[in-house]
Formats: C-alpha cells, structure tokens, sequence
C-alpha cells in the first residue's frame, strides 16, 4: 500500500510540474505501476478477515499519502539548495519528529534494555537510509519526478531478492506477477523520462 505514493507522486508531477511529455506512455506506465501494486498487496498468514486490527491500513494510505508529498515538497523545496544540504536539513526535522513521538509516549526508558545486535542492525539501516536520501535529493534535484520515484521504489524488488535470500521469505505467483508489471511500469517510465 506504501508503494501506492509512487502512483499518487507521478499524478501530482505531472500536474505541478507538467511532467506530460508522451502523456499516454506516462498514463501506461502508472496504470503498469498501479496494478503491479495491487497485485502484491497480500493477507498475512494466519489471519482472517475481521479477527485483525485494521488500523495498520490507515497507517499504510497516510504512509503513501506522506511519501507523495515527500517527493513534491522536495523538488520545490531544493530547487536552490544544494542537495546534501537539502537531505541534512530534512534529516534533522526527522530526527526531531522521531524523538518527539518517542518522548511523547513514554519509550524513552526502551533505550536501555535495547539487544546489542539489534542496535547494531538498526545502525546498519540508519546508514542505508542515509545514503538513500543523499542519493534521492540529488536525483530528485536534478532529475524528473515522475521518473526519479518509480526507479526509486523499485527498491521493493531488491527487497523481494534479498528477503528471499537471507529471511528464507517466499512470494504467490500474484504478487510476482505484481512484480514484473512495476518493473515494466518503471522501466516504460524511464525510458520515456
């Protein structure tokens, strides 16, 4: 459902920013991207309809919605700054917002008790954040929104490949078909970029 901002981002692109050359081709590779989406949007296992907390739902369509705008209000954002520069500045609001709701419900006192090897993970992907976002900012910066996000994304297929290889995790045949309409959808997309 998060992955569904990348639909939401190319829309709003394509409208701010008139990111409408080969218009139909563009219209194509979102409907690709769209059901590709859907298509990998799957139950967990072992559970049932209505016996499950849906509020994660809600938290999935405000993730999508937030990352929409994360990609907008970026490009006009750092349309003067330098992009490592533009990524620290939203690196230290996130890291305000972040400890503001850790304070704000009380799990602060968590910091002790954390597992070394957790940590040590949780570091690892503070770093892959963060050379995610130098990279975006400088792609966002200089590229084409509605081209720079579905690449971006595609980061899902990498994490298919690789919970597959170190979490031993499979994927339906629906949710692979899903797959390879986003791959098609985002190389469609940044072919005609």
């Amino acid at each position: 459902i998060d992955k569904s901002s990348t639909i939401l981002t190319v829309l709003i692109a394509m409208v701010c920013f008139s990111e409408t050359q080969r218009l139909w081709l563009r219209l194509l590779s979102t409907a690709l991207l769209a059901v590709g989406i859907f298509l990998m949007v799957e139950r967990k296992k072992g559970t049932s309809p209505g016996k499950t907390d849906s509020r994660w739902m809600v938290y999935a369509v405000l993730s999508a919605i937030f990352a929409a705008l994360t990609s907008i209000l970026a490009k006009v954002g750092i349309s003067g700054v330098e992009s490592n520069l533009g990524t620290a500045i939203r690196t230290i609001v996130v890291l305000g917002m972040a400890w503001l709701v850790v304070f704000a419900k009380g799990k602060q006192a968590q910091l002790k008790g954390l597992d070394k090897k957790e940590l040590f993970f949780i570091f690892l992907s503070g770093i892959a954040t963060g050379a995610s976002w130098l990279c975006y900012y400088y792609a966002i910066q200089n590229g084409t929104v509605s081209v720079v996000v579905p690449i971006d994304k595609m980061s899902i297929l990498v994490t298919v490949v690789f919970s597959y290889l170190f979490l031993k995790e499979k994927i339906s045949k629906k949710a692979a078909a899903g797959l390879v309409l986003m791959l098609a959808g985002t190389l469609l997309m940044a072919v005609i970029g």
